[in-house]
């Protein structure tokens, strides 16, 4: 996936401060295919788009939702 605007995307520790969790749980997230990554064309390094932490926070809280109830 080509990465158009590095302003619109998070780098790891961003990403994962916004989600509230380690780094390292990201990047076992993104290995295990729960979030797409992105890759910085200059030096490949991780980047996450703000939409989809989004998207996996609210499916998280679906599902807590769901398993509550």
């Amino acid at each position: 996936m080509s990465v158009s605007k590095l302003n619109d995307y998070l780098k790891v520790t961003e990403a994962a401060e916004y989600l509230g969790i380690s780094s390292n749980t990201l990047r076992n997230w993104e290995a295990s295919g729960k979030i797409t990554v992105y890759r910085n064309p200059m030096n490949g390094y991780r980047l996450f788009k703000q939409e989809d932490l989004d998207a996996l926070l609210a499916q998280v809280n679906q599902n807590q939702h769901t398993a509550t109830n």
